[in-house]
Parts: structure tokens; C-alpha cells; sequence
């Protein structure tokens, strides 16, 4: 009898333990600006999960060109899928494919146009494609500190040339982090196409190599062929 009432003594014990740590856990999520015991910020983490489960992105570099390709979701029958983006021309020698939320990477890339333009007003020459890569993972970092706002939940892949004429592939990601790539994926089953890429990708690609490497690494996460390319 002693024996079973400490062992329902542990359980209620646990259950009450497991009670507030669910409550600290909701209370650190609860706002943006706020760290928990385990250093995470939990709305930054969940900005993550809206990427992941946003349509695939491709990016990778070849000899002489840079490529980015994304999964085409299905639409529904009487709606105009022309409208429907998740490649943005942001410059005349940029251009930049997001997962995630739509409506964030719309916000996002008309931040980016407008910044382009500023810059080629103010400088007379067209921005590199490393300013407008920190450029946009500064903005998005600045949502990770600001209290009353919730960060990007999108991903992007940003591609261009330097002055040099080289091809140049970013990442940046929700937490205001950005880095130089030859080829990498975001998105739905990224890590599935990300895997290929690394089995696969080699330096020195011609443009056709690159475009069936792009290809076949969407085709591990599209759900019916090339039709949501």
C-alpha cells in the first residue's frame, strides 16, 4: 500500500512538472523579443516550419550561369495561376525564388525592388549581389528583435552576377542569417534534394547539366511530374 501511494505521489508529481513547463513554454512564445532558458526564440523557430512546409526551392551555380528552379503547387481549376509567383525578377541582373509564406515573400521582394532602385540612384550603378543578399536578411533580422511583429516566414534563394560577371547563389533564412552557396534547396522535403545536390552537384557544370541537376532534384519532391515545375 506504501509502495502504491508513492507511486502515485511520482506520477501527480510529474504531471505537475509537465504542467509547468508547458506554461513556461507558452509564455516564452508568447512574444518575438523573448529567449527561452534554452536559448531558442520560439516564434523564430516556427517562422522555420512555415518554410519547410512551403514549395520546394532549387539554386545552383554552373560555369557560366546560375539557376533556380521551384515546385508549381496545384491550383485550384477556375482560378489564374499566372499570378501565382515564387520566382521575382528584383533587378536586371537579380532575381530571387522564396518558400514559405506568399504574402511575406511579396512584402519582402518589393522591400528588395525598392532598395535596388535606391541604391542605382544613389550610386549610379546596379547593386552587387551581396549587398542585396545582406540587405534582405537585415531586414528579416530586424523582425527578430522588434516586439508588436512576428518574422518572415519565408526562405529565399537570391542569384545574380558580380561585377566580375560571376555567378553568385544566397541563402538567407528567417533568423536574419545569410551564406554564399554553390547549390542548396529550401522548402518542402528540402533535405531529400539537398542530399542529391551534394551526391551529385560537381564544379564546372555547363548550363544544360545545371538545368537537369535543377530538374532532377525537383522531381524528388513534385507530386505529379513536371507539371509543378
Amino acid at each position: 500500500r506504501r509502495q502504491r501511494q508513492m507511486c502515485i505521489r511520482d506520477r501527480y508529481q510529474r504531471r505537475v512538472h509537465g504542467d509547468i513547463f508547458q506554461n513556461m513554454s507558452n509564455r516564452y512564445d508568447a512574444a518575438v523579443t523573448r529567449f527561452s532558458p534554452s536559448g531558442h526564440l520560439f516564434q523564430v523557430d516556427y517562422a522555420f516550419e512555415a518554410v519547410k512546409k512551403g514549395a520546394c526551392a532549387v539554386g545552383l551555380k554552373t560555369k557560366d550561369s546560375v539557376i533556380i528552379g521551384v515546385e508549381r503547387k496545384a491550383t485550384p481549376k477556375l482560378q489564374e495561376s499566372s499570378n501565382i509567383k515564387k520566382i521575382f525578377q528584383i533587378d536586371h541582373h537579380l532575381a530571387m525564388a522564396c518558400a514559405g509564406l506568399t504574402a511575406d515573400a511579396r512584402v519582402l521582394t518589393e522591400r528588395t525592388v525598392l532598395e535596388c532602385q535606391q541604391y542605382r540612384l544613389t550610386y549610379d550603378q546596379p547593386p552587387t549581389v551581396n549587398y542585396i543578399a545582406k540587405f534582405v536578411a537585415k531586414v528579416m533580422q530586424r523582425y527578430t528583435q522588434v516586439g508588436g511583429r512576428r518574422p518572415f516566414g519565408v526562405g529565399s534563394l537570391i542569384v545574380g552576377y558580380d561585377q566580375a560577371k560571376e555567378p553568385m547563389l544566397y541563402l538567407t533564412e528567417p533568423s536574419g542569417s545569410y551564406s554564399l552557396w554553390k547549390a542548396c534547396s529550401i522548402g518542402h522535403n528540402s533535405k531529400n534534394v539537398t542530399e542529391l545536390l551534394e551526391k551529385k552537384y560537381k564544379d564546372g557544370l555547363s548550363h544544360d547539366e545545371g538545368v537537369k541537376l535543377a530538374i532532377e532534384g525537383l522531381l524528388e519532391v513534385v507530386e505529379s511530374g513536371n507539371k509543378n515545375m
